[in-house]
């Protein structure tokens, strides 16, 4: 089963692979950020532009449901172009993201971090509650280099997408890297899960390369504040090493009894 079935032109029926941890009938917003990449692919594409930023932000948690992606062009220049989402279900508008592609030209790239070593599949961690307790979870293959589903502090993880996101389409790897990169405030919980909300309003990803390849690191950690909000910054890699980051703004909160 894929995370998303196709209903029709911007419409996609989910499944359980898109479950989050919070609500098992709300979705992980991973899964909706990369079928927001998967629509913004046939906005208006142009040989020679690539999506460079994409900024999501969350209006209230996306149900267990059919979904409808609008999307359009708010600016097409040549050398760059901004494009708009926006996901709705039963009328209701969910959440909406903006995304700007930048031109390919050459330049001269300058030296960046390969990415840490892939660790092999850890029993400890298969039996968490992050590849057993809700949908998402159970649909990416986990291996973390520092730090684990058990562990409060920053982490680096690697992830890769082991369900189609979409039923009988290619799952491209930037739509791989989507699906990942909202996962910086879970790897990286700075206080107990059990205990306490860290909700994402937004996420925020820039690209300064397309990635490629099944696999996607992330080097995350997670700050709170004195008031009940959080910032959760990711540096994001491929095999062949960096490629972008990943911020998400946290809604902190003691959860109710």
């Amino acid at each position: 089963m894929a995370m998303y079935t196709r209903l029709g032109t911007g419409r996609y029926q989910a499944s359980e692979h898109t479950q989050g941890p919070w609500d098992p009938g709300t979705q992980h917003m991973g899964p909706v950020t990369a079928l927001i990449v998967h629509e913004l692919a046939t906005t208006a594409p142009r040989a020679g532009l690539e999506l460079s930023r994409l900024v999501v932000d969350v209006f209230a948690p996306v149900p267990v449901a059919d979904l409808e992606i609008a999307t359009d062009v708010a600016r097409d220049g040549k050398r760059v172009q901004c494009l708009t989402a926006s996901v709705s279900s039963g009328g209701r508008e969910y959440c909406r993201a903006s995304a700007w592609r930048v031109r390919e030209a050459p330049t001269p790239a300058t030296p960046v971090p390969g990415p840490p070593p892939l660790p092999p599949p850890s029993a400890e961690h298969a039996g968490s509650w992050l590849t057993s307790g809700f949908g998402y979870g159970r649909a990416l293959d986990w291996r973390f280099v520092t730090g684990g589903p058990l562990e409060t502090g920053p982490a680096t993880a690697w992830g890769r997408l082991t369900t189609p996101l979409v039923e009988g389409e290619e799952t491209t790897p930037l739509e791989r890297l989507a699906v990942f990169a909202d996962s910086g405030n879970g790897i990286s919980s700075a206080i107990d899960f059990g205990t306490h909300l860290f909700v994402n309003v937004d996420l925020t990803i820039s690209l300064f390369r397309t990635p490629r390849g099944e696999w996607i690191c992330m080097d995350a950690a997670t700050v709170v504040g004195p008031s009940g909000r959080g910032l959760t910054r990711s540096t994001l890699y491929d095999e062949s090493g960096e490629v972008g980051t990943a911020t998400q703004t946290l809604f902190v909160a003691p959860r109710q009894p």
